[in-house]
């Protein structure tokens, strides 16, 4: 599920220009991460898109075990809040109602945290294909074969993509749009 960012398409330029403490806002929205918001308002300007994606990939993977913790525990969990897998049922490969569903992932979830200690966490696309329950229960299915060493490093993985998405969503398109200008 995507969620809301104040800074949507402020483009590269004006988030540049932005004082360092709202560079830090907007990077927060983003990163859910205060450090991580921190250093990458610090390393402005950025020449591209490419250099921030860069940047907080190398931040994000030089973070500690404790920090991604923090990072996870602002992700809402899996079917917790309504429309966070789907918004119709129709759209739902599964042929049972909403709640049924639902039921299906919370247990999925739960199961997943009692293995490794940490919510599930994974970015989903914005297309229909890529945003059903199905999809979920199998990533959760597959991912619990994972040792969890191993679920560590995908979970940040995950973050990255999480992160990347909501980055290019603040920046939008060349130049952003007027509205920020």
């Amino acid at each position: 599920m995507m969620s809301v960012l104040l800074h949507q398409g402020v483009g590269l330029e004006a988030f540049n220009r932005l004082p360092t403490r709202k560079a830090v806002h907007a990077l927060y929205e983003c990163v859910n991460s205060v450090a991580m918001a921190v250093d990458l308002a610090k390393t402005r300007p950025y020449a591209d898109h490419a250099g921030l994606y860069r940047a907080a990939d190398a931040v994000l993977f030089a973070l500690s075990e404790d920090s991604i913790d923090d990072i996870m525990a602002a992700h809402p969990g899996v079917g917790s809040r309504p429309g966070s897998i789907h918004s119709q049922c129709e759209q739902c490969s599964l042929n049972d109602p909403r709640p049924e569903v639902m039921r299906l992932l919370a247990v999925a979830a739960r199961g997943y945290a009692e293995r490794f200690g940490f919510e599930f966490v994974m970015q989903v696309g914005r297309t229909g294909a890529d945003f059903t329950s199905t999809t979920v229960l199998a990533a959760i299915d597959d991912r619990m074969h994972n040792d969890p060493e191993t679920e560590r490093k995908v979970v940040r993985n995950e973050i990255a993509k999480l992160n990347r998405s909501r980055l290019e969503r603040m920046l939008g398109p060349r130049g952003g749009y007027n509205n920020w200008v």
